[in-house]
């Protein structure tokens, strides 16, 4: 019977060093290894401070547009086993998905997200909508023994999710926040290269096909930063009384105004999260990605690896234990 007994346990250990072992083989397959527990914490604890036993664990990325967060948020799911809920107020409409700056299919790796496009451009999806669904969502990821990853910039609709008591949510929840940031010149940079490179992938070519005169740029898929700033041009681009040089100025100036505005939601979102931070006391942990996007190719990948995954790995790590 003692020789039975044995040889359960050392098969119940060897089936948990296989699991390890091929967790961390799947990881470094993606070109990432397991951060060293020894980095330093970016900044000071995670979450509430409440009594959280019991209470189901949500990671939120957060950070102004173009820094990096959808990548993290995948390099995350990837590495931990979970799935993406997005919080992007924009994204969550059907349509205009190089404006609205949504991930391709080879971007996800295959990581499953929710509430990604799935929202009818003519229909209204306010911030209680959004609450609504980000929490059956994050009870359908943790259901399936996953870790729900809250991604995206609309820091208004997160702010609401966590603080609005009719939601309950640090009832229910221990919160990670993970504040990816850039400094603002660099990010600014990003911006305009990003911009460039969604006119290059067919930006006026696609709001040219929701175009109406009459459009209100105040509501749903139109408030997108793209939509608004490309009427005047199609209002004149028809006009055959117009040279093509009036037009190019026209389109040029359409252009960057979008990249104005993009760098003005930029200043907006890092005043929210400051606020969040010093106002209602969110402890987030900032994980500064400037290096990374002041280089190219593979040595922008290295500094990724080093500067933002690694040390957030760590947090991580800590956070989930």
């Amino acid at each position: 019977m003692a020789w039975l007994i044995s040889l359960i346990v050392l098969l119940s250990l060897v089936f948990i060093l296989k699991s390890v072992i091929m967790r961390n083989a799947n990881f470094e397959k993606s070109g990432i290894e397991k951060a060293s527990t020894s980095s330093t914490l970016a900044t000071n604890s995670v979450g509430f401070t409440q009594n959280q036993k019991n209470k189901t664990k949500v990671i939120f990325v957060m950070g102004a547009t173009a820094t990096g967060k959808s990548k993290l948020s995948i390099d995350l799911a990837t590495y931990f086993s979970g799935e993406i809920i997005n919080s992007d107020k924009i994204q969550v409409y059907e349509g205009l998905d190089i404006i609205t700056n949504k991930i391709t299919e080879a971007e996800g790796r295959g990581i499953p997200h929710h509430m990604i496009g799935f929202v009818d451009p003519n229909r209204d999806f306010t911030v209680d909508d959004f609450c609504r669904h980000a929490l059956q969502n994050i009870d359908i990821i943790s259901k399936k023994g996953k870790l729900p990853i809250i991604a995206g910039g609309s820091n208004s609709y997160v702010e609401t999710l966590v603080e609005d008591s009719k939601f309950k949510f640090q009832d229910n929840f221990e919160c990670c926040f993970i504040w990816l940031d850039v400094s603002k010149n660099v990010l600014y940079k990003r911006v305009a290269n990003q911009v460039d490179e969604m006119v290059e992938a067919g930006l006026v070519e696609e709001v040219r096909g929701m175009f109406v005169p009459e459009a209100d740029y105040t509501k749903r898929i139109r408030r997108a930063i793209g939509a608004p700033e490309m009427h005047d041009y199609f209002m004149l681009e028809k006009d055959t009384n117009i040279n093509d040089s009036t037009k190019n100025e026209k389109l040029a100036h359409a252009i960057e105004e979008i990249k104005v505005n993009t760098c003005m939601l930029v200043d907006s979102q890092f005043r929210k999260i400051q606020r969040l931070r010093e106002e209602l006391g969110w402890k987030m942990h900032r994980i500064d990605a400037t290096s990374v996007h002041e280089k190219c190719g593979k040595d922008a990948e290295d500094e990724w690896m080093k500067e933002v995954l690694e040390k957030t790995i760590t947090i991580m790590d800590e956070f989930l234990k």
